[in-house]
Order: structure tokens, then sequence, then C-alpha cells
């Protein structure tokens, strides 16, 4: 059986695909990372620890001082929430905000965990 050089190059350019594909599936992460604070579990206790802030607070605080307070809190875990930061801290406000429309800002959800 002869093969015409149409043929070679067609098979050679499926083996080289099937090879590519392969390479790039072994080098795509298939494991969740332990220091990956984007899951929602990962989102909602960071959440919590900020509630707990500004519950603990005796005045309504700013961006600034929650931010101080969170990184020094006894739950939060420095090496699993290494990327937290004033604009993190946003995010995390503002989604509670999405989920809880009542609220507008820091001294609406300081008035509600005090009552």
């Amino acid at each position: 059986m002869k093969m015409d050089t149409e043929t070679l190059m067609m098979v050679a350019f499926v083996i080289a695909m099937i090879i590519s594909v392969w390479k790039l599936y072994a080098f795509l992460p298939t494991k969740q990372l332990t220091d990956d604070d984007t899951t929602n579990d990962s989102q909602e206790e960071l959440l919590d620890i900020v509630l707990d802030v500004i519950r603990g607070s005796k005045v309504v605080p700013d961006i600034k001082t929650i931010h101080d307070e969170v990184l020094n809190h006894d739950r939060f875990d420095k090496e699993h929430f290494w990327r937290f930061n004033p604009n993190k801290l946003k995010q995390i406000l503002n989604l509670h905000y999405i989920k809880n429309p009542h609220l507008q800002n820091i001294e609406d959800i300081h008035k509600e965990l005090k009552t």
C-alpha cells in the first residue's frame, strides 16, 4: 500500500494534535488549591468575619478600620486569605448588599447587626 504525501501529513497532523491536547490537559489544574479564596465557602467565611468585626464595633467603622480589624481577627487565616485588601473587602460588602437589598452602606449593616 502506497501512501501519498498528503495522507502522511494528515496523519502527522492528527498525531501532533492529540499530543498537544494531552499536554494541555496535563498542565491544567484539576484540583482546588488550598489557598483559593474565591470559592463560595471562602467568601462566606470572610463575610462572617467582616460582619463579626462590624458587630463588635461601638461606632460605625470605615473601610480602613474594618480592614485592619479583620486582619487582626482570631478566625482570619492570613495564608488562606493572602489576597485580602481593601478592594476585596469592598467586593465582599457589595455582594452582601446585593443579597440584602435593604442595606445600602456600612451604617445600615451596623444598625441591623446591633438590633
